[in-house]
């Protein structure tokens, strides 16, 4: 079946959260830190409380909250404490918001623009919604719509997320294509009946599952694989406009 509308995941796959990240938070404290790792743990700290509130629905749904309350917990542990001294309530309502912000990846905007004229694009993302449109403005990324785990009621791979954009958008789950650049996140869209298309992103996914990411039609377990939003439409073709 044609595909009518692409679904996307966000951090990571459409937007360079650990360079924006360590960038803001170089200007924020002493230039000794290990900024990456900083950014890395509240990033992991995010993906484990979504993935947590997704199985038992517990917790916020505003990714905003969240943020801050990663952050609050790490400057009060003894790895991170002396930024902790430094960075007081305003700064981190500041670093906070700093995700609203993110860069686009180098071909994100362009590639959107032209996957637009041809498709519905939205997000699927764990992100609030304000959030999603600050970054929309800020990255220059041209959605259609919006949809955010806050919307929809819980957090991928909640099956609230992935059916739950199909029935806003009126299209069945096998007329849409999930991209993220995270196999979990398209084994989980595949089972609810998604086509899926995966991005190889420098940041995201182990070595060793961006490896083995392979389509269907090389014995792998998705529909597509690319390196660029720019190459979606190029293998589409050459796929007689089917994924």
């Amino acid at each position: 079946m044609h595909v009518k509308a692409l679904l996307f995941d966000v951090f990571g796959t459409v937007v360079d959260w650990q360079s924006t990240a360590v960038r803001v938070l170089s200007e924020s404290g002493p230039p000794s830190e290990d900024y990456t790792a900083f950014a890395q743990e509240w990033r992991k700290g995010y993906g484990t409380r979504t993935r947590q509130t997704a199985k038992d629905g517990e917790g916020t749904l505003n990714v905003d909250v969240m943020h801050r309350q990663i952050l609050d917990e790490m400057l009060g542990s003894p790895k991170w404490a002396h930024l902790g001294k430094l960075w007081d309530e305003d700064k981190r309502a500041e670093l906070t918001l700093l995700w609203h912000k993110l860069d686009g990846w180098p071909d994100a905007t362009e590639g959107l623009y032209a996957l637009k004229k041809r498709f519905i694009i939205a997000t699927l993302s764990n992100g609030n919604v304000r959030l999603l449109v600050d970054m929309a403005k800020h990255a220059d990324l041209p959605w259609d719509a919006v949809f955010s785990g806050e919307l929809l009621g819980s957090y991928k791979p909640n099956p609230k997320t992935y059916l739950g954009a199909a029935h806003l958008l009126a299209l069945e789950p096998s007329q849409i294509a999930m991209v993220a650049a995270h196999i979990e996140d398209l084994r989980a869209a595949a089972s609810f009946g998604l086509k899926t298309i995966y991005v190889r992103r420098s940041t995201e996914d182990t070595p060793e599952d961006k490896a083995s990411a392979r389509s269907k039609d090389e014995g792998g377990e998705v529909d597509m694989v690319v390196d660029s939003f720019l190459e979606i439409i190029p293998a589409l073709e050459r796929k007689g406009g089917k994924v």
